[in-house]
């Protein structure tokens, strides 16, 4: 469907190439051939932020996954209609985002205050051909009750040989159905607590990530961000009518549920004892928490999953991104140890400020330096770090390229100084000659 063909379209099809009713697809003799619709051994699949559901009003985001033994660029076109005229009645509103436009029965883009009465339909489609094969559609539902509604998507896993053969067409069709919207009360906040998964312990420092436990936060089951979510680069201080303040600054929501909700600190010049944090929902504010905040609060990630054996692991991973460990440290994952010499990779929170600077809650967009020098040792061998700052692609993850000393065989303690104090975590990690 798209690139040449998606070269010959960059701009994505023509209306009319889901594969719904009254609709076409490319896979046809004007657009890619050679292959089967849907015969190319790979398949188009949305996954859907609230189910197969959804609420008068509300903006979802649908998650486009295209698989595809030989692709290299991918394009899609997307439509939804009311199941009372799947041919000609529109469902709610598409809103481009990243490499999408949104157009018209008849053409034309669509503006903003709708397609014309004539062409009601929209379509969503790429304008460039994706690199990935993960794609984000933002939707709004219709603002009331219209019965069911059928979503269609066609994909191209294309080739990219710039010609119209070898690339496969793959289409798939959902049906939402309406559900009331849930009712939020007044939240109540219990505890909060640095991430997890790297050290509940470390504490509240500008940049860091926090859990906040507690009753009625939301009335939705569970949700993560996704990338619908985001404006460009910046991540949302407002998930399902959940925002945090931290010390009255609106903190970066990664994930609400009706107990639990994590979200990034905001940048804060300000440290010391009694900042607040409070979570506010569509029914009002809840009560305040204090910690204590200080300048850094640096924790690696160390998840209880891997505190076996007597002691408490580090993640670190392989060039080929499997598990620096014993081979039986964890049944069904893949564990060997480090070798001398070797680069592994071990990822942090809260290490501070790094050069050029990337503000809490952006997406890192290149590599950087952490300001506050970082030293990791096998024991008592220091080792060399080949790259320390915040991950690229991620928001407020930061990245340990560790190149592994020359020390003995066996398991040892992973002592880490940052800013001239020690990380108050005690972790392990093992090496082989």
């Amino acid at each position: 469907m798209a690139t040449a063909l998606i070269y010959a379209h960059a701009a994505g099809p023509d209306p009319r190439h889901t594969g719904a009713p009254g609709d076409t697809t490319c896979a046809d003799a004007d657009c890619h051939v050679g292959t089967p619709l849907n015969g190319g051994g790979g398949s188009v699949v949305v996954n859907f932020q609230n189910g197969l559901t959804y609420i008068p009003g509300e903006r979802q985001t649908f998650t486009i996954v295209i698989t595809d033994p030989k692709a290299r660029v991918y394009g899609f076109q997307m439509t939804a209609r009311l199941e009372s005229d799947p041919v000609n009645g529109q469902a709610g509103d598409f809103t481009a985002g990243f490499q999408q436009l949104v157009i018209c029965d008849n053409s034309t883009y669509k503006k903003p205050s709708g397609c014309p009465a004539k062409y009601p339909v929209e379509f969503i489609e790429h304008s460039e051909p994706f690199a990935s094969n993960t794609i984000y559609v933002s939707w709004t539902a219709p603002s009331s009750d219209v019965g069911n509604v059928h979503i269609y998507v066609a994909a191209n896993a294309a080739n990219g040989n710039t010609t119209e053969t070898g690339d496969h067409i793959y289409t798939a069709d959902y049906v939402l159905n309406p559900v009331a919207p849930c009712t939020d009360v007044t939240p109540s906040i219990s505890a909060v607590q640095s991430a997890g998964g790297f050290n509940s312990t470390a504490g509240l420092a500008s940049g860091t990530w926090l859990e906040i436990y507690g009753s009625d936060l939301t009335c939705t089951s569970g949700r993560q961000w996704s990338g619908g979510d985001f404006n460009g680069s910046n991540a949302p201080t407002s998930l399902n009518n959940v925002q945090v303040t931290v010390d009255g600054i609106p903190a970066y929501v990664d994930y609400v549920s009706s107990t639990q909700v994590n979200v990034q600190a905001p940048d804060d010049p300000n440290t010391g004892a009694g900042i607040q944090i409070v979570l506010t929902n569509a029914a009002g504010s809840s009560n305040a928490l204090n910690m204590d905040k200080n300048s850094i609060a640096p924790a690696l990630l160390a998840p209880s999953s891997f505190n076996t054996q007597g002691h408490q692991w580090v993640v670190a991973l392989h060039e080929d991104q499997t598990f620096v460990g014993k081979a039986d440290l964890i049944g069904g994952l893949p564990f060997t140890p480090a070798k001398p010499g070797e680069t592994i990779t071990i990822y942090g929170i809260g290490f501070g400020p790094v050069d050029p600077a990337t503000p809490a809650g952006v997406i890192t967009p290149l590599q950087n330096s952490l300001q506050n020098a970082a030293t990791f040792r096998f024991g008592h061998t220091a080792a060399t770090l080949s790259y320390a700052g915040l991950a690229p692609g991620y928001v407020g993850l930061y990245q340990f390229n560790i190149v592994v000393p020359n020390v003995s065989s066996g398991d040892m303690p992973l002592n880490v100084d940052v800013g001239g104090a020690s990380l108050n975590q005690p972790l392990y990690i093992t090496v082989s000659q």
